[in-house]
């Protein structure tokens, strides 16, 4: 089963969690002997820096929030932050478990304004708590240890603007200049997917062009109007290549999408096709109705559906 999202997140934080809980509560045992004193302090955590991976700052705050030391960095003591309330801040406002660890949720740091996560070791003498080492982490310097999580290949349906919905029944599709070229422009588009490259395509029916991706120039998109989507000349600027043989949609299928996509855009002067975007690789058909509503779903499943499913 693939992994969504949110697995991959629950993965890394896993992992990050794993390599930080120990040198975090190493370093958190030595602050106890110096605990509020501002400059014994500064000095523990410069010498335990680099005992914490991928770390911007390391600084100290009692129970209340308050940080009773300067903040520490590669470079050093950082001045300016001592005495500041932390207690606002996301990862203080998080429960920290009773084993004494945490490893917030990413939030927006205040002065950079980047992605980052705090880890917070409780401080104990005894069983008293002091307060707590804090650890700040700059995203862009965690590597990241969990897969490229894929797109789930079920059906997902996406609600899109009421105001649309709300007068979807006030409105009658308009004949766009692509709907009165529909079998060439298609039979065009096939052209491109099956023989010259063409990997995904957003169609906008409505304003007539199509935004095309090719395998030779991933990075870039092009856009075709109406008159290239009306002109078989436009495939000789691509050059032939074969169907790549790891498509999830297989090649004789891209036709039967296109002619469903045809019929979802002409069948009903109401409810009808806006845009749709066919990805070869991922093997989804994406669909946005005339009531703003979008569908994503699996190729098979979505020919599996006819006309009579949607309207």
């Amino acid at each position: 089963m693939k992994k969504s999202w949110k697995d991959s997140i629950y993965l890394q934080r896993e992992e990050l969690a794993r390599i930080l809980r120990e040198p975090m509560s190493r370093l958190a045992e030595r602050c106890t002997s110096v605990w509020g004193d501002r400059e014994r302090l500064d000095e523990v955590l410069v010498s335990g820096f680099s005992s914490i991976p991928h770390g911007t700052f390391l600084y100290c705050v009692g129970t209340d929030g308050m940080q009773i030391c300067d903040n520490v960095g590669q470079s050093g003591v950082a001045a300016g932050h001592f005495g500041r309330d932390r207690s606002p801040r996301p990862y203080m406002k998080e429960v920290v478990p009773s084993w004494g660890f945490l490893l917030s949720d990413a939030y927006i740091s205040l002065n950079e304004r980047r992605p980052s996560l705090t880890a917070l070791q409780v401080v104990r003498q005894d069983e008293h708590w002091l307060g707590y080492l804090g650890a700040d982490f700059d995203l862009r310097n965690l590597k990241v240890t969990a897969e490229l999580y894929d797109e789930p290949g079920y059906w997902r349906q996406v609600k899109g603007d009421p105001a649309i919905r709300g007068s979807v029944f006030m409105q009658t599709r308009v004949e766009s200049p692509m709907d009165r070229n529909m079998e060439q422009a298609l039979s065009i588009l096939e052209e491109l997917f099956t023989q010259r490259g063409v990997f995904q395509c957003i169609l906008h029916f409505s304003s007539s062009q199509a935004t095309i991706w090719t395998a030779d120039d991933p990075f870039r998109y092009r856009i075709l109007d109406h008159e290239a989507l009306n002109d078989p000349d436009i495939c000789l600027v691509f050059p032939s290549r074969p169907y790549p043989s790891n498509a999830a949609i297989p090649q004789v299928d891209i036709k039967r999408i296109l002619d469903t996509l045809q019929s979802l855009r002409l069948t009903d002067p109401t409810f009808y096709l806006r845009t749709a975007s066919i990805n070869i690789f991922n093997g989804t058909v994406s669909l946005t109705f005339s009531c703003d509503g979008s569908h994503y779903m699996h190729y098979v499943e979505f020919l599996m559906k006819d006309t009579t499913f949607w309207f």
